[in-house]
């Protein structure tokens, strides 16, 4: 059973901090993980028979601009379609704020990943933390 619970209290949530830890610092080496922009998003934690198994986060730039990031799935959940389910609560999410388009930065190497779930990347390859990054926007 797949549960989804969104939170916007200016907070990350203890089991979604937990997740992106492991997967964001642990996994891929990154130092600068938690952000300003935490402050001000809508927190979205999956939980698969009630363990926290997938999380991003969705908030509205200074510019009116709806923002993706920080999508991330425990290692033990992986291969089971979770990272485009926690995609599709994100995105009900938006439609819910009234959002028309969503834009996120995404690793390169998972580039794959986010033209399936109906993103379509534009500008120019950058680094953040030495990791290639492309950004990517969806018409809702």
């Amino acid at each position: 059973m797949i549960i989804t619970h969104d939170f916007f209290d200016g907070n990350v949530p203890a089991e979604a901090r937990k997740i992106r830890q492991d997967v964001f610092m642990t996994e891929q080496g990154f130092s600068y993980e938690f952000d300003e922009n935490d402050y001000i998003s809508v927190h979205i934690l999956l939980c698969c028979d009630g363990v926290p198994a997938g999380t991003g986060r969705l908030f509205k730039d200074k510019d009116g601009s709806w923002h993706v990031g920080r999508i991330a799935v425990r290692k033990e959940f992986r291969g089971k379609n979770l990272g485009a389910e926690v995609m599709l609560r994100i995105e009900d999410k938006a439609r819910e704020l009234g959002a028309d388009k969503i834009v996120l930065s995404a690793q390169c190497r998972v580039r794959g990943f986010y033209e399936k779930c109906g993103y379509t990347a534009y500008g120019e390859v950058y680094l953040d933390e030495d990791c290639e990054h492309i950004r990517m926007e969806k018409i809702l």
